[in-house]
């Protein structure tokens, strides 16, 4: 209670766990890493109120050189601030539903790769493709399906290899995509995001596996600025200096509202929304990734709002 050490001391995983069973209900701090939620869970089961902090905050606490005992004074320090902000701690249910996401982005990832690899390796023939998959599809079958004079025997193989991987990876990335589907029909927090346009069930099952039920943000624009889609403030003296967006938190759950906000410019109907006109007025205005954005930033709030209020999104004024 005095801020005094009272026990300096390193313990492997199986020591830690038996000291807390051991010790009445206390305040742990933790920075938030891997393994932190399931930690933070388990003693949360022993009756212990465990928090956890992004390791950015809690760096400003270290005051001299760093090793182990110095940042762990860190964490004491900074989780009895008032202030600090804290990471939900993550059930089961968000890590599994996270752990898909994060699998079908790796393999979106890999088909790319393997992708641009064979269009790299083909056009070294002379041989090129319009952009898609489409593109790809049809040359390549042609080019394994018949007797090609440009090609060795060796560099058939290896194409053929190559074209065999990126059909297993894009077989891999449709299940997940379907189970992720599947998913977000089952779960009625998605189907009231899937009201907000430009939502699917990417961007809903995404959105439920980063903050839950949204009560770790006290309004919309709080989730935006998490996700990083406002602007960079370098502000002085009363001068109010406004860059890029600062790109900080959740990278992926970010570009998954992008890529919701470019699927709504350009196939949305905009006559059934009110942010229709907003959008058209702002794109006579400005860049159209500058729009991009700015929409972005806009369903991130709505979708918020959707999800603490428990309302489905009314795409229309009334």
């Amino acid at each position: 209670g005095a801020g005094n050490i009272v026990k300096r001391r390193k313990y492997t995983r199986p020591q830690l766990f038996a000291l807390f069973r051991s010790l009445p209900p206390c305040l742990v701090g933790m920075e938030a890493c891997a393994s932190a939620h399931y930690i933070a869970r388990t003693l949360g089961e022993m009756g212990h109120d465990a928090r956890l902090m992004l390791a950015q905050y809690v760096k400003p606490y270290l005051r001299t050189q760093k090793n182990d005992f110095l940042d762990a004074e860190a964490i004491c320090e900074a989780v009895q601030r008032p202030t600090m902000r804290l990471v939900p701690i993550k059930t089961r249910e968000q890590l599994e539903l996270q752990a898909v996401h994060r699998v079908r982005d790796r393999l979106v990832s890999r088909r790319t790769a393997v992708n641009n690899q064979i269009r790299g390796l083909l056009v070294e023939h002379g041989i090129t493709m319009c952009n898609g998959r489409g593109g790809l599809h049809g040359v390549v079958q042609e080019l394994l399906g018949e007797e090609n004079s440009m090609f060795s025997p060796a560099m058939r193989i290896l194409i053929s290899s190559l074209w065999a991987e990126w059909q297993a990876t894009y077989a891999a990335v449709r299940d997940l995509s379907r189970e992720l589907e599947l998913l977000a029909k089952k779960d009625p927090d998605c189907q009231r995001l899937m009201t907000v346009p430009g939502v699917g069930p990417l961007v809903a099952t995404a959105m439920i596996a980063a903050v839950a039920d949204g009560s770790a943000f006290g309004r919309g624009r709080d989730f935006a600025a998490w996700l990083g889609l406002v602007p960079r403030q370098m502000s002085t003296g009363g001068k109010t200096h406004l860059g890029g967006i600062t790109k900080r938190g959740n990278t992926y759950l970010r570009r998954m509202f992008l890529h919701g906000a470019r699927s709504f410019k350009l196939n949305g109907n905009r006559s059934n929304h009110m942010i229709g006109e907003w959008l058209d007025d702002l794109e006579r205005r400005v860049h159209k990734n500058v729009a991009t954005v700015a929409l972005a930033n806009k369903l991130a709030r709505i979708a918020w709002s959707v999800l603490a209020n428990e309302k489905e999104y009314r795409s229309s004024a009334c």
